[in-house]
């Protein structure tokens, strides 16, 4: 067993399993991102294109002269519209890859006790891909419906945002617990659902108060990736306007806003594949909870040993 290894299947309380997923975070980041950066390479070539794509055309659009008659040198309407086509199909793309590669990596580290091969990952995912693509595509329906009532309950003061955030957390989870079923008990779509339903219900106080905690403090996570280049992108903007700097038209501008936005979304990216990992630890924090197998073995090895 690894030295480095935290043990997940335990029977926690709130407090200690948010600890632990982040003594997990402490352990393993630098594994765990490394292999992420190699799944996701050109994923994030490809993010690159869409913000260029998009950036290029809201740039394009703010040069124009609208007065009658007037117009630059061509319509960019079609930069921005190619560029949220491939945005789209990238973040639907990436939102597979996220929670496929955080569920196969957890499943692999708690199976081999703490050591996870990128060969075992991808073969994992690779198996369990008609699984995936139907959960995926279910998932983006829900989300719709989710978002229809999430309008209805936007009229509501103060009581319809509660609501939001609650599905907003409840989907979240449910979804995060369903996927690592799939991996960590090669579950088929249909088994999956029903134990990630059991499990986001049967705990459903820790498991919202999981997804509120985890989500703010990925959300400072993210921001902290994010600073350095956002305040550079601020130095940046604030010396050109001082020098008379025409933003709008200045190539070099252009591919600093490109980079700024993409590292905006690969924090946003990275962040999703991290909450992913977060319901790892709780997905084996309540199974041992509802099921209390490992610390049967542990007792079962005890009397063994003895």
């Amino acid at each position: 067993m690894n030295k480095t290894y935290i043990e997940l299947r335990n029977r926690n309380d709130f407090g200690e399993t948010i600890n632990t997923y982040f003594l997990f975070l402490k352990q393993n980041f630098k594994h765990y991102t490394s292999l992420y950066l190699r799944y996701n390479a050109v994923s994030i070539i490809l993010l690159i294109v869409a913000s260029y794509l998009l950036v290029t055309g809201f740039m394009g659009l703010a040069s124009r002269d609208f007065r009658f008659g007037m117009n630059n040198d061509g319509d960019h309407t079609i930069y921005l519209i190619a560029g949220a086509i491939v945005l789209v199909l990238i973040l639907f793309i990436t939102a597979l890859i996220n929670y496929s590669f955080s569920s196969s990596y957890m499943a692999e580290y708690v199976d081999n006790g703490g050591h996870v091969a990128s060969k075992n990952v991808w073969q994992n995912i690779k198996r369990n891909m008609g699984t995936i693509i139907l959960f995926i595509l279910l998932g983006i329906g829900i989300y719709i419906g989710y978002f229809i009532v999430s309008i209805i309950f936007a009229f509501i003061p103060l009581i319809g945002m509660l609501i939001q955030y609650g599905l907003s957390f409840l989907l979240t989870a449910f979804f995060g617990l369903s996927f690592m079923s799939i991996f960590s008990g090669n579950k088929g779509l249909s088994d999956a659902l029903a134990e990630g339903w059991s499990f986001t219900f049967s705990s459903f106080l820790k498991v919202i108060l999981f997804g509120l905690v985890i989500g703010i403090l990925n959300l400072m996570i993210t921001m902290l990736i994010i600073s350095i280049p956002g305040f550079i992108i601020g130095i940046y903007v604030y010396f050109s306007l001082e020098s008379n700097v025409d933003l709008v038209t200045s190539v070099f501008a252009n591919m600093v806003f490109t980079l700024g936005f993409a590292l905006f979304l690969l924090a946003f990216i990275y962040s999703q594949a991290l909450t992913q990992v977060a319901y790892g630890v709780l997905y084996f924090n309540i199974f041992e909870e509802k099921h209390n197998i490992f610390l049967r073995n542990k007792i079962e090895q005890i009397g063994i040993d003895e």
